[in-house]
């Protein structure tokens, strides 16, 4: 499957409008493809400036950029993790992607209701945090009675660390906090990882602002800016309601043109987009060429075999060796010959670690 992010967030937050943003490829720098998999899943390509450099220097029959799936998650409300709107079928989708978007409103408009009745950001992200966590507690609850019978009775040094883990995690749920804030030693990853927590995913929180504070943010955003000063968390400010007004125009210059009356560099979907690949700690490595100029994802730390394999299995069964040209060398000197002729192309054996944005040409044999 596919590394997805899903989109959530309270109802009448802007969930949907961003979504549909999203979908819009005329909201992006070039003219990227959006399609749907199912009514909530959208796989959407990642803009990236190199690959558009890339292709005008190599001159492609193709050029292929990589992609995410974003889910767009119903609207949460109180009471979720008992169920209430739904909330064991929405919460079990989030428990399906592998991060976490969590738009909040930060803006003021009387005619969009809030399911509150007030605007305030810091508050909509409490009952978001509040029944995750109630849904993580429930997991560790029923977990720990289970690993606790086989610590005792079969004297599991895996049990015993994975009950000591689980009580770790107890404490900071009770407490109010999310799972990501524990910090745990490499070796406890596989334990973790199986218990599937809602609030161990890594987050992203969109602001939602209006037109004005589009660059600058406002009062809401300093707000949550500061609930989240301790969290292992980024954010972005985004006005979805402006990036829609920018999806409708016809042009790029058009709607470069628009950005840059905002005060932006990029449109704020753009952004997302860019900031959602960093939060599933992904990167970026290229093939490119005289046929197809491609981007392919790898997992951020992969070694050269693990990143052929993203290609085709065989090349990762029958890893000889690759051959990496920094993307700054190529562009520099503008071909893979010129980059050969001065020594900027080297040889890679098993324990390379990619970096992203290297040129690769792998080589195997099986």
């Amino acid at each position: 499957m596919a590394l997805q992010c899903g989109i959530v967030g309270l109802p009448n937050v802007g969930k949907s409008t961003l979504f549909n943003c999203l979908s819009n490829a005329k909201a992006q720098a070039a003219n990227f493809p959006f399609c749907t998999i199912e009514p909530n899943v959208g796989v959407i390509t990642v803009p990236d400036e190199r690959l558009v450099r890339l292709a005008e220097i190599d001159k492609p029959k193709r050029v292929i950029p990589t992609t995410i799936e974003i889910v767009d998650i119903a609207g949460l409300v109180k009471g979720a993790s008992k169920g209430e709107g739904l909330g064991n079928k929405f919460l079990g989708n989030i428990r399906t992607t592998h991060a976490i978007i969590h738009v909040l409103r930060c803006f003021e408009n009387g005619n969009i209701t809030h399911v509150d009745g007030t605007i305030d950001p810091v508050r909509d992200k409490g009952v978001i945090d509040t029944e995750l966590q109630l849904k993580d507690l429930e997991t560790i609850e029923n977990r720990l009675a289970k690993t606790q019978k086989q610590a005792a009775v079969g004297g599991d040094r895996q049990a015993k660390r994975a009950v000591e883990l689980l009580l770790q995690y107890k404490a900071l749920l009770e407490q109010g906090k999310n799972a990501r804030e524990l910090e745990i030693e490499p070796e406890d990853k596989k334990i973790v990882a199986e218990l599937c927590l809602l609030t161990n995913k890594p987050v992203l929180y969109v602001c939602n602002v209006d037109e004005k504070s589009a660059v600058t943010g406002n009062e809401h955003t300093e707000a949550v800016k500061r609930a989240i000063a301790d969290e292992k968390a980024e954010m972005l400010i985004v006005a979805a309601a402006t990036e829609a007004d920018i999806a409708e125009l016809e042009s790029y210059e058009e709607r470069q043109m628009f950005l840059e009356d905002l005060g932006l560099q990029e449109s704020g979907v753009s952004r997302l987009i860019k900031a959602a690949y960093k939060l599933l700690n992904l990167e970026t490595f290229f093939t490119t060429g005289a046929d197809e100029s491609r981007a392919w994802t790898y997992t951020k730390g992969m070694k050269a075999p693990q990143t052929a394999g993203v290609i085709h299995t065989d090349f990762e069964r029958g890893y000889i060796r690759a051959e990496v040209i920094k993307y700054e060398d190529y562009v520099t000197l503008g071909s893979e010959k010129a980059c050969r002729d001065v020594g900027k192309l080297s040889i890679e054996g098993k324990e390379y670690i990619v970096q992203d944005g290297d040129i690769m040409h792998f080589l195997f044999n099986v």
